[in-house]
């Protein structure tokens, strides 16, 4: 793994973040994150406006791991280089864009939730992959289960994750880090509740840490 890819592990938490008004909310958000001792953002392109609210976010916590999430083109990739961002996330495995990212030198996290995505993302010498929508894909048994032939990954699963499950799923080996939005929903954002989110990362630290004393 790459020394980014060592820190957002140890970490153990990435917020996936829909920002609807960068300009107000982003360097306030990352303030708040990085209180709750989670230096780390997946801001996803779903909502317009993600490479502002990076740049916005680096300038307020320089020190912070901020990155893309929801990423569909290459154009999308250039726009999170250009504004200082530090990786990319894909919702699925695209040979395209993982291709690109490493000709450009930043590190991409594709979606990967079957054999085939793992044989790809293995071809591509890739380390540590998405897996999306991870509830929905069958969870940390399939997570294992795929761990059988493909060992060499380290997996962020997204997807359903929540305060209740995050410990089953960080207490595994296999996990990464796990991609969540319980802490920055659009309520607790819009409606500025900084301190809930900077509480609400503090206790998923907790419980990360208690997971992986069993690992």
């Amino acid at each position: 793994m790459n020394e980014l890819q060592k820190r957002v592990c140890e970490i153990g938490v990435v917020p996936v973040i829909k920002l609807n008004n960068p300009e107000r909310d982003a360097a306030a958000l990352g303030k708040a994150l990085c209180a709750g001792g989670v230096p780390v953002a997946e801001i996803t392109f779903r909502a317009a406006g993600a490479d502002t609210a990076i740049k916005l976010m680096k300038e307020a916590c320089p020190d912070m791991i901020v990155g893309a999430g929801t990423v569909t083109n290459t154009e999308q990739i250039d726009k999170v280089i250009e504004v200082g961002g530090e990786f990319v996330v894909s919702p699925g495995f695209d040979p395209e864009l993982v291709a690109y990212a490493q000709e450009k030198g930043i590190t991409i996290f594709p979606g990967c939730t079957t054999a085939s995505e793992y044989h790809q993302a293995l071809k591509f010498g890739l380390e540590v992959i998405k897996f999306f929508p991870a509830e929905q894909s069958g969870g940390l048994a399939k997570i294992k289960a795929l761990a059988g032939p493909f060992a060499n990954f380290k997996v962020m699963p997204t997807g359903g994750i929540s305060l209740k499950n995050l410990g089953e799923y960080s207490v595994s080996p296999i996990i990464a880090a796990c991609g969540g939005s319980y802490m920055v929903t659009a309520d607790l954002i819009d409606n500025n509740k900084w301190d809930e989110i900077m509480e609400l990362c503090k206790q998923s630290v907790e419980i990360v840490k208690e997971a992986r004393k069993d690992r």
